[in-house]
């Protein structure tokens, strides 16, 4: 059965080699017959969590900020498979995906038992180098700690100028991941 895919890409570069992984990844998905809507999140205005605690009380836009979030969370909510996309800064996820996860924990609000939707998720990176070991762990321990299930990841290293990536084996690998959902 087809499933709803949605892509938090937080690279700013819409040309770049995170973009590279991301469009390889949607046409396979869309070639198995997926829905997937991308959100360039580098080009979204989207203010950090508060922590306030004050969120779920509106199921349509569950967060009291009002920002690009809006945009967000209708498609997160009815999303199957959410993808992961940022390039590596600093070791670790860029702070725009960093941002607009964080940001999610409002959907669980709206839930008494503060409980995430279950969802499956794919982990798509680029690097000039090859440190993604932060990234992995924090991504690896989603299923434990959201219930979030892993459907892979795409780890792409030793790329720093938009078009490096081109000829990398991990694009097949992006396209491949994308084909295998149904």
């Amino acid at each position: 059965m087809a499933k709803k895919i949605v892509i938090l890409n937080g690279s700013h570069r819409r040309n770049g080699n995170t973009s590279a992984l991301t469009a390889q990844f949607k046409r396979g998905a869309e070639e198995a017959g997926n829905t997937v809507t991308e959100f360039h999140l580098g080009s979204m205005k989207i203010s950090g969590c508060l922590g306030c605690w004050h969120g779920g009380k509106d199921a349509a836009c569950p967060c009291v900020q009002k920002d690009d979030m809006a945009k967000i969370y209708p498609v997160y909510r009815e999303a199957d498979v959410v993808v992961l996309a940022s390039p590596l800064y600093y070791w670790f996820i860029s702070g725009q995906l960093k941002t607009a996860f964080d940001r999610l924990f409002a959907v669980a609000e709206c839930d008494p038992g503060y409980r995430n939707p279950k969802k499956e998720s794919v982990l798509l990176m680029a690097a000039e180098g090859a440190g993604f070991e932060e990234s992995e762990h924090w991504y690896d321990h989603l299923e434990k700690h959201i219930g979030w299930k892993s459907l892979g990841k795409v780890l792409c290293g030793w790329v720093t100028q938009p078009g490096d990536i081109e000829g990398k084996p991990e694009l097949q690998q992006a396209y491949e991941l994308g084909r295998s959902i149904k």
